[in-house]
């Protein structure tokens, strides 16, 4: 059966077997390579509260929410594009 990528979709290279995530949508069980990882900043209180303690010189914390998703929420999601065929051969230098 002939393999639509070359990496099949996953970026572990060689490595052998890896631990398994949890789509954080949908609950899928998928490969940690497989898995679109998105870290994103998490602010306690409301924006406009935040703007004026910020303008008198407050410190206000906020913490990093990570999320995996499973490739089919991260597309539904418009988080990753579907690309053309072509588009999708085309390799990216690193650097």
């Amino acid at each position: 059966m002939p393999k639509k990528r070359k990496n099949r979709g996953r970026k572990k290279g060689g490595k052998g077997r890896e631990k398994i995530v949890q789509c954080d949508s949908c609950g899928a069980l998928i490969p940690r390579s497989k898995a679109v990882k998105i870290t994103r900043r998490k602010h306690i209180i409301d924006p406009q509260l935040e703007k004026e303690l910020r303008a008198k010189g407050a410190i206000i914390p906020s913490y990093q929410v990570t999320k995996y998703l499973c490739i089919n929420c991260a597309i539904y999601q418009g988080i990753i594009k579907i690309r053309a065929k072509e588009e999708r051969k085309k390799r990216t230098s690193l650097g």
